[in-house]
């Protein structure tokens, strides 16, 4: 399975902090933030891993993580967006890279607590199609600026609806993506959304009309540290609490 972490954007919500830095370089306690995506993708096993940016300050992230070596990656590639236009874009960035593989998509301003290997090997074992990782919010205002999965009464998937004015679950689509190859047919096919960029909750909504969609729910932490400014400090200080009580990393 290879890797692929987005860290592009034009990163407007954390104004003024991005207009010296891509906001996927800012520093979560003791590292940069996208250090945080590499060390769950390769504590999951996975050791090929492209990193897809954009930007005046693309040229930092070679500078950062270099070949890789240092944060125990076995192959590490680079893609460079041309212009802010949606993940989904992004990702199709990655397809000769990922060839006929299947994909982990992880986008870096993602902050998990546990680790990531259980899901990765469930993935593994799903005969196709892909997989998406949700989890749990309490605040339904919140919710309304997320993505949000409806579920049938058996738990299943109809369809993830894009900030919804009333959330049909308490569940938020976490930056946590599995796809087959497959996934690159689909790519070609999508239209702009109204803010001009492709959408992967229009990918993933492909995946559960066909019936190949499956899911996870997260334990432990959860924080997308990209969405607002409040958000961030909301990842730094759980990360900080939990690296002074364990002593270590802070994440597993």
């Amino acid at each position: 399975m290879k890797g692929v972490i987005l860290a592009g954007g034009a990163g407007t919500r954390m104004h003024p902090l991005t207009r010296i830095t891509n906001k996927h370089l800012l520093p979560i306690y003791d590292r940069p933030m996208v250090t945080y995506a590499v060390e769950s993708m390769v504590g999951a096993g996975v050791e090929q891993i492209m990193v897809v940016t954009g930007g005046i300050h693309a040229g930092e992230f070679f500078r950062l993580l270099g070949n890789g070596e240092d944060y125990g990656i076995d192959q590490l590639f680079y893609a460079y967006q041309e212009r802010p236009g949606g993940i989904a874009e992004a990702l199709g960035l990655a397809e000769r890279f990922v060839g006929g593989d299947r994909v982990l998509v992880m986008l870096a301003d993602n902050i998990v607590e546990q680790s990531i290997r259980p899901l990765v090997e469930r993935f593994a074992a799903q005969e196709r199609g892909a997989r998406i990782v949700l989890a749990s919010v309490d605040d339904r205002e919140h919710l309304r600026h997320l993505g949000v999965p409806e579920l049938d009464g058996s738990g299943r998937l109809v369809r993830i609806v894009e900030k919804p004015a009333e959330p049909p679950s308490a569940f938020a689509v976490t930056g946590l993506y599995f796809y087959d190859a497959s996934v690159f047919e689909v790519l070609p096919t999508l239209r702009p959304s109204g803010r001009g960029e492709l959408e992967i909750t229009d990918v993933n909504n492909w995946f559960i009309d066909r019936g190949t969609m499956e899911l996870d729910v997260l334990e432990g932490f959860w924080g997308d540290a990209g969405e607002s400014i409040d958000a961030y400090y909301e990842v730094n200080d759980f990360v900080r609490s939990r690296r002074h009580r364990s002593g270590g990393s802070a994440t597993s």
